[in-house]
């Protein structure tokens, strides 16, 4: 199972074009509303999530936890005990933690990128504590992926599919969709 969190405020693209390469991918994934079921986009379009926070369950099925940005999306994620939760287990049991945008200043705050190189939205790099800032769009280093903004989110979502399958599965959807 991949989770990925929408609070109000989160950036609609970089949620949404990994969702739906997550789905290409044959992998199960949930969008959660954080902040109730339907959560408003940082452009004002109302998604409607799969499940509500209270209703996750972090067992040794996840795979991946997956935290979009936009402003005030990746605070309002940020701010949630339950999300905090998720990402803690997450990293606890050696799962998957991918962001993008601003939300990699989530995983730098708990220390999660220390050692590690790791990209964000210009501006953030200073909350990536102990990362060495990467010149790539869409980094893996170890369980975390991050990325630096929406125009890489199906590069994200791609990178993302690589480590939880394998290359060949991203290459062959990165193909399938036009990507070059």
């Amino acid at each position: 199972m991949v989770y990925v969190f929408l609070a109000d405020g989160f950036e609609e693209v970089e949620a949404l074009a990994p969702v739906d390469i997550l789905h290409r991918a044959g992998l199960q994934v949930q969008t959660v509303g954080v902040t109730g079921k339907t959560v408003m986009g940082k452009h004002n379009i109302p998604v409607t999530a799969d499940i509500e926070i209270a209703e996750i369950a972090l067992h040794d099925d996840l795979q991946a936890v997956v935290l979009p940005g936009g402003i005030p999306g990746a605070e309002n994620l940020d701010a949630s005990k339950a999300v905090q939760a998720a990402i803690d287990f997450a990293a606890k049991n050696g799962k998957f933690l991918c962001a993008i945008c601003a939300a990699p200043f989530i995983l730098g705050k708990k220390g999660l990128l220390n050692g590690k190189n790791a990209i964000c939205y210009p501006g953030y790099e200073s909350d990536l504590h102990g990362a060495t800032i990467s010149k790539s769009a869409v980094c893996r280093d170890g369980n975390c992926i991050t990325a630096k903004g929406m125009g890489v989110a199906v590069d994200f979502g791609l990178e993302i599919v690589a480590a939880l399958k394998d290359n060949d599965a991203a290459e062959k959807i990165r193909k399938s969709i036009q990507c070059v």
